[in-house]
């Protein structure tokens, strides 16, 4: 395979990774495959867990320039994008560009502002720069957003709009440690420690050629078929009051290239589309009815693999 070069620096992407945040491969293995993808990632789940410490890890063993910014009821759109100042020696306005502009932002718990700053941040997701005072700058490439959330039942939220939601490729949660994992960061170093103490394992010229080799994952016809027949499954079922988008599908599409990269493959089995579906596609779903309501992504997405027979 053309990339197996760097997939070397993948596995050891995800050992390292696996040496801070216990008992969380399958999340890693995810995150990794949401920026493979050139997605966003958005992590829910209840404070304490991890979600901060994920996004630091990640960000050291890629190499990417990191900003953290932390989301509250009063933030202006200004406060993540910048400002222009006028300064005094050349007459005229000045952008200072504000903590959007870095490679890996962090946008922790983001359903705390309020619904036009979390807008400020669609933009910058999606078209990948910002537009400010009738100007548009570019954002520094590779861009990957990580949010956190806490969950909506939490004083103090506003809840993601839908349109917002559709622009992260995949949602995950961390959940807690299993008792062992938990052991093993009560008795270890301090967490923030072990993150200084790592360092890139990717360049930026690496990581671009991965991204690149995504879209050379070979997908065959019936992986297609497959992926229009849960779409296809969702906008038709009466468990659904909103069925899975044209996006949606090119979100799972590429989601399995990826998954399929990280496995070392050169091209996309259904199972790829199985594993990453419980991440990509449940928070694009709106279920009728509450018994749907009450599931958990996971077993959303159990239900939709056993709906739909593989092709």
């Amino acid at each position: 395979m053309h990339s197996s070069g760097l997939l070397s620096p993948l596995a050891e992407i995800i050992r390292q990774a696996g040496g801070v945040i216990l008992g969380k491969e399958r999340q890693v293995r995810l995150s990794l495959a949401c920026l493979l993808a050139r997605g966003h990632l958005l992590i829910e789940d209840l404070p304490g867990v991890g979600k901060t410490t994920l996004a630091h890890v990640l960000a050291r063993l890629l190499g990417m320039q990191f900003q953290r910014i932390q989301f509250t009821s009063d933030m202006l759109p200004a406060d993540i994008i910048g400002v222009s100042v006028f300064d005094r020696t050349s007459g005229g306005f000045t952008f200072h560009p504000g903590p959007i502009f870095a490679q890996l932002v962090l946008a922790d718990e983001v359903n705390r502002a309020t619904p036009k700053t979390q807008s400020a941040l669609l933009e910058a997701m999606e078209e990948r720069q910002v537009t400010t005072e009738g100007e548009t700058r570019p954002l520094p490439a590779p861009f990957f957003v990580i949010a956190t959330q806490n969950p909506s039942h939490q004083i103090g939220t506003f809840p993601l709009p839908e349109s917002q939601l559709d622009r992260f490729l995949m949602r995950i949660d961390l959940g807690y440690p299993d008792f062992d994992a938990e052991r093993e960061l009560l008795r270890g170093a301090d967490r923030r420690e072990m993150i200084s103490g790592l360092s890139p394992c990717l360049a930026a010229e690496e990581l671009a050629a991965l991204q690149q080799a995504v879209t050379k994952v070979y997908v065959a016809d019936a992986l297609i078929d497959y992926i229009q027949a849960l779409v296809t499954h969702t906008r038709q079922s009466p468990d659904y009051q909103v069925g899975l988008s044209p996006r949606a599908a090119l979100a799972l599409l590429g989601a399995a290239r990826a998954w399929a990269l990280l496995a070392g493959r050169d091209h996309a089995l259904p199972e790829d589309v199985q594993v990453i579906l419980p991440a990509v596609a449940p928070h694009r779903l709106r279920p009728a009815g509450d018994t749907l309501m009450r599931l958990n992504a996971a077993q959303i997405a159990t239900r939709l693999i056993e709906a739909v027979p593989l092709p």
